[in-house]
């Protein structure tokens, strides 16, 4: 669970925080943490253990974070690598570890309906009975990235509630209205979509 009450230097700093609480969210999302881990402080030894998880799914395998020569240093050096590692992250879909979690956080029916499939379909590919075909993969990765857009703002049930309630931003339609079918995540609507969860979270009304 994300929750993040307290928060220790280097990443006080407003865009080291943004960088850092986006990687553990995305790893979060993805299935990459632990199930039973609660993260309630943001430190350099949190985001460590994160890399190391990552490191496990062949994920930034060349992303360290270490300390520099001095404060501005250090915090330069940081924000490079967590930029690294979220682009690692967004281009880096895991459909053996995000079936799992996006089913815990959104529940089958919901997912199912997201990603154009059925539950059936989604039991298989979960138990690995069947590989994940490339395009469903690439959809179910794009909704774990939505699902860490919003997991420092919103609960399970807060994330459920998102993708169902209509959106001025959208027309008056949902976020689920735009992903239905066999979508692309390069479509319009999908992208619109991702632009609205990132933006919500990244202002204070969300």
């Amino acid at each position: 669970m994300l929750q993040i009450r307290s928060v220790r230097k280097p990443f006080d700093s407003p865009r080291l925080a943004r960088e850092a609480i986006a990687t553990v969210a995305h790893a979060d999302a993805m299935g990459l943490l632990p199930d039973d881990q609660r993260i309630e402080e943001l430190d350099l030894p949190l985001l460590q253990q994160v890399v190391e998880r990552l490191r496990r799914a062949r994920i930034g395998r060349a992303i360290t974070l270490t300390v520099g020569s001095g404060p501005g240093g250090q915090a330069d050096h940081l924000e490079r690598a967590l930029g690294q590692l979220n682009a690692a992250l967004e281009e880096s879909p895991v459909p053996e570890f995000e079936w799992k979690r996006l089913a815990e956080v959104l529940g089958p029916e919901l997912l199912a309906r997201l990603l154009g499939i059925s539950a059936s379909s989604i039991r298989r590919y979960r138990s690995a009975a069947r590989t994940t075909p490339d395009d469903v993969a690439a959809r179910l990765h794009f909704i774990a990235l939505v699902v860490g857009d919003l997991g420092g703002a919103y609960n399970d049930l807060g994330i459920r509630q998102w993708f169902e309630r209509k959106r001025a931003q959208l027309g008056g339609r949902a976020p689920a209205e735009l992903m239905t079918g066999e979508w692309s995540v390069a479509a319009p609507g999908p992208a619109r979509v991702r632009a609205l969860a990132q933006a919500l979270t990244a202002s204070p009304a969300t």
